[in-house]
């Protein structure tokens, strides 16, 4: 038995050389040290929808700060919630249900007794749907759930910026109203009472603490650049200190983080390459010290330091996968223990202990969804606590590589193959699978049930880091300013005729398949090039562009870059949105389309997809419309995945089939 009682028996457990495991009962032991990824064999079986489509029963786990419990997004009797679960043999795990047309989107433990968690819901806004967070505070000794916040205040309800170790109080900041600047509160957690202590300014939009929960800075961001003020410390007034455009070179800087009583601390910055890279920052002359790590091809993505500001822990970024390195001694050791151990895959030491006496530990890789463990380095124990998936055999699985290829105007486009397994390397059927965002976002080599389907039956599958995708610089990220549906597509085609000219793929069997971004990007594909492509998929796409703005205007927002939404978007010439937007856009279609989409989505509403099917009906253009009641953004139920991939089989098996 597992350390989740929801979770099933695997037959084996891999752990690192050198560290035991328990025995304990309800916890499996090892008898061997062997590497998941299994050898492949020419002629998988087909694997069930059913089993490619299964949620994990527990993911984003989190430990607690005395290591004896851990939050996870469970899946429980056809529903999404988070579970609070004692790292005990045979306890059950307590499922928190979340409340109707309301997304789970973060959580984290404020002490050992004390669970936050953000909510949002799609609101009227002046008239007008919004998207509102807001932050609730769940007692586990009570069991008393409570608003943190303000009934009057703005959209955004959950910047958190700190929570006292002990868990008893909290930094938020908050509008008032709606009509008022963001102020800091100080939230006593136990009975839910505020004090400001900070209060708004004109000249601020986005307050930073350090990690002793004193408001350090403070930073304004508008259409052409940012603006900061900043203070040493509690008690003293804020100073302005500088502001620069978007355009200046110093002018992007990141994840804050302040060293206790100094003008010293760290930041990310990419003032020197125009990658994303950590310095050493004197927050007073605003200047950046020391370069402290790089990489040499993408962004950082972020950084751990100690307690007190002054010394790194660790970094993480993505190049051709995910990384991490450590600056702790103990954790680099521990990590390279661990990667001896599981070979070849992506190896996470994720949330652990106050202490660092216990940690969680995922390892997998593109064929093997993974497995996530219970580490305990000083007693040189690790427990399974659960697989992600263990219906699925990596061998059955199809490894994903790591590709680039040329754009017509010579930029370098980073993306991942898939090729079907038992199947020559040559003339394959092929989908483009461009990912969501899509600002800040980009794609992977981890398992994905969806690339695991399309490989398994039969088809070549392209995710292309197109231009504007999150990791590869400034200039990357710019040359995708203002391309919806225009450059940033032609990197999709162009992946296209790479592929067909290595050989690879046949140009006469092609379909674009996407969920949000990429649904809109598959959609547009049909539309704008259907020379190219036999059919398109959009799960949550997005067919009206400016409607989509005018509902969530940091949905096409960098949140590296700050960046207006209209130059994002629509770049410096300000084209016609509907110019790009499939619903204004149907004479130019011809081929048949799947719209596939969640009734509740509250990120892209379901009428997006609904007006596009009423329009596409009324035009008298081929389309299938699966609409999924009581379904967001993404699949909270396993019967709501296994619609979705049976209704792209079969859509694919009839128009663009791989046998």
């Amino acid at each position: 038995m597992l350390l989740f009682a929801l979770a099933l028996e695997v037959s084996a457990t891999t752990v690192p050389s050198g560290i035991a495991t328990s025995t304990r009962e309800g916890v499996g032991q090892v008898s061997a040290v062997t590497s998941p990824v299994a050898a492949a064999t020419a002629n998988p079986p087909k694997i069930p929808i059913e089993d490619l489509a299964r949620q994990p029963d527990f993911s984003q786990i989190v430990i607690s700060p005395d290591g004896k419990s851990v939050l996870a997004r469970i899946n429980s009797s056809g529903k999404s919630r988070l579970g609070i679960h004692p790292l005990t043999p045979d306890v059950r795990t307590r499922a928190v249900d979340i409340p109707e047309k309301n997304d789970l989107l973060w959580y984290r433990w404020a002490g050992n007794n004390r669970v936050l968690m953000s909510l949002g819901e799609t609101v009227v806004y002046f008239g007008e749907e919004a998207y509102a967070t807001r932050l609730i505070s769940l007692d586990l000794t009570t069991q008393r759930y409570a608003l943190v916040g303000k009934k009057t205040q703005g959209l955004e309800g959950d910047d958190l910026l700190h929570v006292s170790p002990d868990g008893q109080t909290a930094l938020l900041s908050i509008q008032k109203t709606v009509y008022d600047f963001p102020s800091v509160f100080r939230v006593n957690l136990a009975d839910s009472s505020m004090k400001e202590v900070v209060p708004q300014r004109t000249d601020v939009w986005e307050w930073y603490a350090d990690k002793d929960g004193v408001v350090r800075v403070g930073l304004d961001f508008r259409p052409n650049g940012w603006a900061m003020v900043y203070r040493k410390s509690e008690g003293q007034p804020f100073k302005k200190v500088g502001k620069a455009d978007y355009d200046d070179k110093g002018a992007s800087l990141e994840l804050l983080n302040f060293a206790r009583d100094s003008d010293e601390g760290f930041v990310l910055s990419n003032k020197d390459t125009g990658r994303y890279a950590l310095y050493k920052y004197n927050y007073v002359t605003r200047s950046l010290g020391e370069k402290m790590f790089e990489s040499e091809t993408n962004d950082l993505s972020g950084f751990s330091t100690s307690d007190d500001g002054r010394t790194l822990r660790s970094v993480w970024y993505t190049e051709e996968r995910d990384k991490v390195a450590w600056f702790d001694p103990k954790l680099k050791a521990w990590q390279a223990g661990i990667d001896k151990a599981f070979k070849g895959n992506e190896n996470w030491i994720g949330s652990r202990s106050a202490d660092d006496t216990a940690m969680l530990v995922w390892t997998g890789n593109s064929n093997d969804p993974g497995r996530h463990y219970l580490y305990l380095p000083n007693d040189r124990i690790m427990a399974l606590v659960t697989p992600v998936n263990d219906r699925l055999k990596p061998v059955d699985l199809a490894l994903t590589k790591y590709v680039s290829y040329p754009a017509r105007d010579g930029l370098t486009v980073p993306a991942y193959l898939t090729l079907p397994k038992g199947r020559l390397e040559k003339g394959l059927p092929l989908i483009i699978l461009p990912h969501g965002g899509p600002y800040d976002v980009r794609d992977t080599p981890d398992y994905d049930p969806e690339v695991q389907l399309l490989a398994n039956r039969g088809y070549a599958v392209l995710q292309p880091n197109f231009r504007g995708s999150g990791g590869y610089g400034k200039s990357f990220y710019e040359k995708g300013e203002g391309q919806w549906g225009r450059a940033m597509q032609d990197d999709l085609d162009d992946g296209m005729d790479w592929l067909v000219k290595q050989g690879i793929a046949d140009p006469k069997r092609v379909c674009m398949v996407g969920s949000s971004y990429g649904g809109y990007a598959a959609l547009w594909g049909a539309t704008r090039n259907p020379e190219r492509y036999r059919c398109a998929a959009s799960w949550a796409g997005i067919s009206d562009l400016g409607r989509q703005l005018k509902y969530q205007l940091n949905f096409a927002i960098s949140r590296r870059y700050r960046k207006d939404w209209r130059q994002t978007v629509l770049g410096q010439d300000r084209f016609d949105a509907k110019t790009v937007s499939p619903l204004y856009t149907i004479n130019s279609l011809s081929v048949p389309l799947l719209i596939a989409h969640g009734e509740d989505d509250q990120t892209v509403p379901f009428r997006q997809s609904k007006l596009y099917a009423d329009a596409l009906a009324k035009s008298g253009k081929p389309y299938e419309f699966l609409a999924i009641p009581k379904e967001g953004h993404s699949f909270s139920e396993n019967a709501n995945f296994v619609k979705w991939l049976s209704a792209l089989e079969a859509f694919l098996a009839k128009h663009n089939p791989a046998d």
